[in-house]
């Protein structure tokens, strides 16, 4: 049994070493994919262009638009003379957000009143909109924290916080959308590269009419299904490999957890992801249908279903079970623990069972697909 299992995974790997430009796409495509997703999904928004209606035009507007300006997060685009100018520059989108100041602040501000700052958003994107007023909201909160310590210095008082929330975030200090992006791509890649390479190799066989050789050979269907799918598991590996290295290059991931526990979680994930490539190839009828069957089956669930970029507790959940259908979701979590967070086994060893599962019930559809077509 091994010695004709081992018969085809030879027989395999001298076809894909032909394919030179096969081999080429296979590790060249998932460095340029993760290079331009990586940089292009971002959700931190910088330079936010904003303009200023001042009505008050006095030190304390200037300063407070000058806290703004002084971050990456808000350039100053214009100053405004008219209330009437507002509509346009937002219609336009010239600007994304306008400040407006009241004509009485500084007197408001002398008389220790409350000054009420208006911010005008576009919010036609809702995320970018929410992002926005959470950075106005931690810009207004600290120009008033500076305004009352000033206060109380001039009137010999000390400033007296009952509760003094103090956040820290872990294993994300910055708050880097990307850290949080790059492990979900790296799991859409690595199964789009895997399930579409190994869905044309038995279509490839009927294709060529060496199928029928194969079917009256002694070979079973499950020597025939792990044959063929052992040199895709070394070059995924490679592949993994690759991937995890530009990662670390490009945007600065480390591997903070266990390398075994990744091996093991990487492993198992591609063990899914083949034997679902595997058993598209066993009912395809040619390479076109394979391959756009293996586009459908990994590109968009693994970008809608798998959490890469919508959480999966905010789906419905009928949603939510469907999303079980793609191992990226499973793989994904596996990977957040390690790469991130650098958690251990006990964080994630369901996502292997259920990767397993999955892998195990594709191998033996694909058999048993295999078995009715040599039958027929």
């Amino acid at each position: 049994m091994f010695n004709r299992i081992f018969a085809i995974a030879k027989k395999e790997s001298r076809q894909l070493r032909r394919d030179t430009r096969m081999l080429f796409i296979v590790f060249f495509f998932p460095v340029v994919l993760l290079a331009i997703f990586g940089y292009a999904i971002n959700f931190d928004v910088h330079h936010i262009k904003i303009a200023v209606y001042d009505q008050d035009r006095s030190e304390y507007t200037r300063d407070f638009i000058g806290g703004l300006i002084s971050s990456e997060y808000f350039d100053l685009v214009t100053y405004i003379e008219d209330d009437s100018e507002i509509k346009n520059l937002l219609d336009e989108k010239i600007v994304q957000a306008v400040v407006v100041f009241p004509k009485d602040m500084s007197r408001k501000l002398l008389s220790r009143q409350e000054v009420k700052v208006q911010f005008l958003v576009d919010g036609v994107d809702g995320n970018s909109a929410n992002v926005i007023q959470n950075y106005v909201n931690a810009a207004t909160y600290s120009y008033s924290i500076q305004l009352t310590k000033e206060y109380l210095a001039v009137t010999g008082k000390n400033m007296y916080v009952p509760v003094d929330l103090q956040p820290r975030f872990w294993f994300n200090p910055d708050l880097q959308s990307t850290r949080f992006v790059i492990p979900g791509l790296m799991g859409m890649i690595l199964i789009i590269t895997a399930v579409i390479s190994i869905s044309l190799s038995i279509v490839r066989e009927k294709e060529r009419g060496t199928i029928e050789q194969i079917n009256v050979s002694p070979l079973s269907s499950i020597e025939f299904i792990l044959g063929k799918t052992i040199p895709y598991i070394v070059i995924s590996l490679i592949n993994a490999a690759i991937v995890l290295i530009a990662g670390y290059v490009l945007f600065g991931i480390v591997i903070k957890g266990n390398l075994l526990l990744l091996l093991l979680g990487t492993f198992t994930f591609l063990f899914a992801a083949l034997s679902l490539g595997i058993f598209i190839s066993t009912i395809a009828d040619s390479q076109q249908v394979a391959f756009q069957a293996a586009n459908v089956t990994s590109l968009l669930p693994s970008l809608i279903l798998s959490g890469f970029i919508f959480p999966i507790e905010s789906m419905p959940a009928a949603i939510q079970v469907l999303t079980n259908i793609t191992p990226a979701k499973f793989y994904i979590v596996i990977l957040r623990a390690i790469l991130l967070r650098g958690a251990g086994i006990s964080a994630f060893w369901d996502q292997l069972v259920y990767l397993g599962i999955f892998g195990f019930v594709f191998i033996i559809l694909a058999t048993l697909a295999d078995k009715k077509s040599k039958i027929k």
